[in-house]
């Protein structure tokens, strides 16, 4: 195609302006709109397009139940936040707590329970922490880098029951379908997650700061104590007023927790071994995941329901809790559509032709999971947004890794880490406004702090990828 080119526009229109309102979803409407109008040269065929675009997007079964699995896990999400099971653990544990490293186990010890959504950990722990934390010499920057790292960098790298799951699959789903690749999405999904190299560099150097014994007091300076975050006040005071009004019923987060996890782990292996699967990991790789996981936290979600009704909690506060929580992932559902939309009309303009005639032909093969994570790292870092850059950069990373042979599994794993990058380091990333908001510190020099160790990482992580790919291809 002549003008394959044109492919590119859509995606450069996304990046300018994310990079330049500092939010993502202006920017994949206006690229979905040009798109739209390069594909048919007129207003009102360019409008008939784009609503084509997301009715045909809209209209694929496997889409469907992704937004089905968000809605409903945000909604699951929503029902324990309010039911106070991690509050309850927290503040039980919290009374044991009289040292400074007791304090940084204690942030760890809560992941087994916190480990579905990162705003839902943050927001669970992060009061408890700093009522504990007020009473010790101890630098809230640590704390919180400690609170970030031991969830993004954690979150991103589990295969189930989280609320990431659904959506890095179907990114990985959309990526195989348009080169005609015969392999399962989850399966890929599952290979990639060892090669998410920034992740888990930051969660060994994570874990190695937080319970590394340093000579000198780790006290927090005194102009801390008066600094403002960017986050407004009404946030803040909103969340911590909704927390204090919760009961503290460990249960209640117990339950569906275990339910969740045993039931998404139990209907893959079922699923595997109805379509012949011989071993656990093949049963997870051939498992229909997206089904799965949508029949798992469905199954979970009744069950709760029920269990806390027997518990004697308020009806409507629970019906109202679980939309309200539903709700909070509506801007991701509606993101990921329009990424799914974007991604349609790039390849009708000929993308996938225009890469493999122009960076695949150039390019090394090792050197594309590396490149692939150098740049979306750098974008990650101005949109702010793990989501909106695994949503731009997966098309690019599956295209790139299709025409040069790179290892696929690998590059997916680049993708994924770009985007950890940004959650982690970006002073736009929802963990570190709410991490900086709950404990009161500056943003931006919070944002500073945690760059220096995200950065570390981040250049051991194009090491990794580049040593990788040279021995995999």
């Amino acid at each position: 195609m002549e003008n394959a080119w044109m492919s590119l526009i859509p995606f450069l229109i996304v990046i300018g302006m994310s990079i330049w309102l500092k939010k993502i979803m202006p920017g994949l409407v206006l690229g979905l709109v040009v798109g739209a109008l390069l594909v048919e040269a007129n207003v009102l065929g360019g409008a008939r397009e784009t609503i084509t675009y997301i009715v045909t997007t809209l209209s694929d079964k496997s889409n469907i139940q992704i937004i089905a699995f968000l809605y409903l896990f945000g909604g699951l999400v929503g029902m324990m936040t309010i039911s106070g099971g991690i509050k309850g653990f927290s503040e039980w544990i919290g009374e044991k707590i009289h040292s400074q490293r007791g304090l940084l186990t204690l942030i760890w010890l809560t992941l087994p329970f916190t480990f579905m959504m990162p705003m839902f950990r943050i927001m669970m722990i992060g009061p408890v922490i700093k009522s504990i934390m007020e009473k010790m010499k101890l630098s809230k920057q640590k704390v919180g880098l400690t609170m970030d790292v031991s969830t993004e960098s954690v979150i991103v790298l589990l295969p189930v029951a989280t609320a990431f799951v659904g959506f890095m699959i179907s990114l990985v789903e959309s990526g195989i379908q348009k080169h005609g690749l015969d392999v399962s999405a989850y399966h890929i999904f599952l290979l990639s997650i060892p090669f998410n190299f920034f992740a888990i560099t930051t969660l060994v150097l994570g874990l190695v700061q937080t319970f590394w014994k340093s000579n000198k007091k780790d006290e927090e300076p005194k102009q801390e104590k008066e600094a403002k975050t960017d986050e407004p006040d009404y946030h803040k005071l909103g969340r911590k007023k909704e927390l204090s009004m919760v009961k503290a019923q460990p249960w209640n987060l117990i339950v569906p927790l275990f339910l969740l996890l045993g039931l998404s782990l139990y209907l893959l292996w079922k699923d595997g071994v109805e379509k012949g699967a011989d071993s656990i990991f093949q049963a997870f790789s051939q498992a229909d995941a997206t089904f799965v996981m949508l029949l798992a936290v469905f199954l979970t979600l009744v069950i709760t329901f029920i269990f806390y009704m027997l518990r004697r909690q308020s009806l409507n506060e629970t019906i109202y809790h679980f939309f309200d929580g539903g709700n909070n992932l509506m801007q991701a559902i509606i993101l990921l559509v329009l990424v799914w939309s974007l991604s349609l009309v790039a390849e009708d303009l000929g993308f996938s032709k225009f890469i493999s005639s122009t960076l695949g032909s150039f390019l090394p093969a090792f050197t594309i999971p590396a490149i692939i994570f150098l740049i979306g790292a750098v974008v990650a870092y101005f949109i702010g947004s793990s989501w909106g850059t695994w949503g731009l950069f997966m098309p690019l990373g599956i295209t790139l890794a299709t025409v040069t042979d790179s290892s696929l599994a690998l590059t997916v794993g680049a993708v994924f880490a770009s985007g950890a990058f940004g959650a982690l380091a970006s002073p736009l990333g929802d963990t570190t406004i709410t991490t900086a908001s709950i404990l009161d510190m500056p943003l931006v020099e919070y944002a500073r702090y945690k760059l220096k160790f995200a950065s570390i990482c981040a250049g051991i992580a194009v090491l990794l990828f580049l040593g990788a790919g040279f021995f995999f291809v």
